[in-house]
């Protein structure tokens, strides 16, 4: 079995909240082990069924974007969703559908639409779409198409 392992800096309550609050149905808590002063010192969660356990305390290292999480979107409007309610609260766009939430955690959020675009079998209609998509923050479908 394999399990990502996140180990947060502090509260992760909190952490777990912002995420039970974004994801809704598609995130399960399975347990909660708390320190004597009541704050959360590891859980373990699931989100769309990928397993993952989480720790704070203080002394890990920062997270980056050598590593990430991607949401995989159906559409538009999914797109917006996640990256929104994902960077919400101090988070910060990246390029290309990358971004890190408030919690320095780096996602990725992506329609699979994007890669009918990026693999058009026009060679021009892909390179527009390479363009644009190397220009995006969020991705933006519109954008892959010429006006």
């Amino acid at each position: 079995m394999l399990k990502t392992f996140i180990w947060y800096p502090k509260d992760l309550g909190q952490v777990l909240d912002f995420y039970q609050g974004i994801f809704k149905e598609n995130m399960q808590v399975s347990d909660r082990n708390e320190l004597a002063n009541g704050e959360i010192f590891t859980s373990s969660f699931k989100i769309f069924d990928q397993e993952f356990i989480a720790m704070a305390t203080e002394g890990g290292a920062e997270f980056n974007y050598s590593i990430s999480l991607h949401v995989m979107c159906d559409g538009q409007a999914e797109v917006d969703y996640y990256w929104d309610a994902l960077i919400t609260d101090g988070g910060e766009p990246g390029n290309c559908g990358w971004l890190k939430d408030k919690f320095g955690l780096s996602w990725q959020v992506t329609p699979f639409q994007m890669g009918e675009h990026l693999g058009n079998p026009d060679p021009e209609a892909a390179q527009y779409a390479m363009n644009a998509l190397r220009s995006m923050q969020k991705i933006v479908l519109a954008d892959f198409v010429r006006a």
